[in-house]
């Protein structure tokens, strides 16, 4: 982590010249996006600004890059690409006179139809921790505070202001926490927000085992925590939120923090001053970091060609290619030249302001899949209307933003895509055998004519550069690497969180997390379920060999790192890039825990005939596991397989090895 220790000296400081009740005035914002100042000291507003994939115009009221959605930064499984995401993120930020982007937004998928999920990175919780702390190292190198959220255990819009997630220590501990622990540990995250909902049975914003006991007791958090906007309505007292280490409520004057309650609620003897400051301190410490107490820092920058550039290519790079009968595609001129393009999808854009909630961004420009596929053509294909009449056929179908579908504040009530739309589709492909559904959307949908189509590519939410980045694609210029961050099921009754109503959606004052450890892959893993598209799934226009496993030793102590080599191999006639992912199995499992996990994984580009050494590192304290009857981490003895693979399905190479001692 940064030393901190000048930083400290200063913060405690202004913690002595402050009075009692300038300190009970900073707890609240003022409006929406600001805290309060205080002019005597020389501090100014302190401004917070949305969201995860770029700065929002509501919150700033400018137009800024519309990056890709979170579930499409995570398809890229690309941790390089991350930082320098990160790193404009703040830039932007800095630029409208942020000093907190409100993301990376890190929840756990639990269900696929969480009207957040196109706002999430995954399912998985190593894949989400790779992927938050090179964007949190990327948006504070520039002096800007990454706000992590929502903390904790925030996996439905459905009763969100309400609803307590009931789930064990042992699913939080190894599913729920660790990318916000790994946020806070490896990257120095300088602010936490706290959910809306509860946590077995503790508002968020007043959880004291959260916000105090694991990150700053445990963890060794020093930022601050800010509400949900509006979510401290949801807890029991002024006094509750301070003893349970919430630092700044926002929006506004408050309701809890609103500074007549917080005077009074102190006036009785309810809360410390002592306490006060153990919350206001990493609210100024982030504006020493920041630069914000001196007009220090850099000056930002947005809008510009460079982070343009580089919304086209995460939007490339999470281009997921989800299956490709006959090498249909890239389109091949020698072969399609009339080419039908349809779809609900086609000339529509995706950011918007307030488009999908918080995370809605306005960028100056949005290029549609229409505009992206007439931009890109080079006059390579002639488009035409009719189907039966064309070589092949591009159909733009998915979601929207729209309330009840990819969107905030209200979950989605159906898997499966509008019937129009799968009626369009069965259509379209009874006429024309060459039909290619091209997605947009930022959850998993059911797909009932997968078996009639000959190619899907999943394109997400991609963003203001979208349309050129799906044409560059389709087209072949662009080789797809996208890889799925989550497991999309055949049926909803096959996900986990969807074995009754008790599980999802709760009955408005609880939900019960039943599934424990065993979400997303875990689950179809241990019941044997075929998924409709597995966790890690993608294909390319070119071929990958794995071969040449080996490890650096069979028998090792728990405490030792074990190193993974393997030669991967482009064997196609086109270069491109391939995600090598490990996954550990526990060759004998208790009944309750999932067959295997996620571990490691690198992405690596190959020209056509190339072949690279790669070797991964596997800390075997990785494998410990959370024992609920000691609470505490422990190592687990015995035999394990490392699988080498393209997914979580398609394992390519495996070797066993085994962890000799224990506790």
């Amino acid at each position: 982590m940064t030393d901190l220790s000048p930083d400290t000296d200063r913060v405690t400081r202004l913690l002595q010249e402050l009075t009692i009740d300038e300190k009970l005035s900073l707890c609240a914002g003022q409006g929406l996006w600001r805290t309060k100042p205080l002019a005597r000291l020389g501090i100014k507003p302190f401004k917070l600004t949305d969201g995860p994939r770029g700065v929002g115009f509501h919150s700033t009221g400018r137009r800024c890059t519309a990056f890709p959605s979170g579930i499409a930064q995570a398809a890229t499984w690309d941790a390089d690409l991350m930082a320098r995401f990160g790193a404009a993120l703040g830039q932007e930020c800095r630029a409208v006179g942020g000093r907190t982007i409100l993301g990376p937004a890190i929840n756990i998928t639990r269900t696929p139809l969480n009207g957040r999920t196109f706002e999430y990175l995954s399912e998985d919780p190593y894949l989400n921790s790779r992927l938050v702390v090179p964007i949190v190292k990327g948006v504070q190198e520039q002096a800007v505070a990454a706000c992590i959220k929502h903390f904790a255990v925030n996996n439905q819009e459905t009763h969100r202001m309400r609803i307590s997630a009931e789930v064990s220590e042992r699913a939080l501990q190894e599913i729920y926490l660790p990318a916000f622990r790994a946020a806070v540990e490896q990257a120095d995250a300088w602010s936490v927000m706290a959910a809306y909902n509860s946590i077995n049975g503790v508002p968020a914003c007043q959880n004291g085992d959260l916000l105090q006991r694991r990150l700053r007791g445990e963890w060794g958090f020093r930022g601050f925590v800010v509400s949900d906007w509006f979510a401290v309505r949801g807890t029991t007292s002024s006094a509750a939120c301070v003893k349970g280490g919430l630092s700044l409520e926002m929006p506004g004057k408050g309701s809890r923090y609103r500074y007549k309650n917080l005077k009074a609620s102190h006036a009785q003897g309810q809360f410390s001053e002592a306490e006060l400051d153990d919350n206001l301190r990493g609210l100024l410490h982030a504006m020493v970091l920041t630069g914000h107490l001196d007009s220090g820092g850099p000056r930002g920058q947005r809008n510009t060609a460079g982070h343009q550039a580089l919304a086209r290519e995460m939007a490339e790079a999470g281009m997921t290619l989800l299956k490709n009968d006959g090498a249909l595609l890239p389109l091949d001129p020698s072969r399609i030249r009339t080419v039908a393009v349809l779809g609900p999808k086609l000339k529509k854009r995706n950011c918007l302001p307030l488009w999908g909630g918080s995370a809605g961004v306005w960028p100056p420009y949005e290029i549609t899949p229409w505009q992206g596929l007439q931009q890109e053509n080079r006059e390579r294909f002639e488009w035409v209307s009719d189907p039966a009449q064309a070589d092949a056929v591009l159909l733009f179908v998915g979601l929207s933003h729209r309330p009840g579908l990819d969107s905030e504040v209200r979950d989605r009530k159906r898997l499966e895509l509008s019937e129009k739309q799968n009626k369009l589709i069965r259509e379209t492909v009874a006429v024309n055998a060459n039909t290619i559904v091209v997605l947009i959307n930022g959850s998993p949908v059911a797909m009932p004519w997968v078996d009639q189509v000959p190619a899907i590519l999943e394109c997400w939410y991609p963003g203001m550069e979208g349309g050129a980045a799906i044409a560059r694609t389709l087209f072949g210029d662009c080789n797809p690497s996208g890889k799925l961050p989550v497991t999309f099921p055949r049926s909803l009754e096959h996900s986990p969180a969807h074995a009754s109503a008790r599980t999802f959606p709760g009955d408005r004052r609880t939900v019960h997390y039943d599934e424990e450890l065993l979400v997303g892959y875990r689950h179809f893993d241990k019941a044997g379920i075929a998924p409709l598209f597995p966790f890690g799934h993608g294909l390319s226009y070119t071929e990958f060999e794995y071969r040449d496993l080996q490890l650096s030793g069979e028998y090792l102590q728990p405490e030792q790192t074990l190193t993974v080599s393997l030669t991967v191999v482009n064997t196609g006639a086109v270069a491109g890039a391939e995600v090598v992912q490990l996954y550990v199995a526990d060759q004998q499992p208790s009944e309750d825990r999932p067959p295997q996990s996620l571990r490691g994984f690198t992405k690596i580009w190959l020209a056509p005939g190339e072949a690279k050494l790669l070797s991964l590192q596997l800390p075997l304290v990785h494998l410990n596991i959370f024992c609920p009857q000691r609470n505490a981490w422990q190592p687990k003895p015995g035999a394990y397989t490392a699988r080498l693979g393209s997914s979580s399905r398609d394992i390519r190479l495996q070797a066993d090895f085994s962890i000799v001692s224990g506790i």
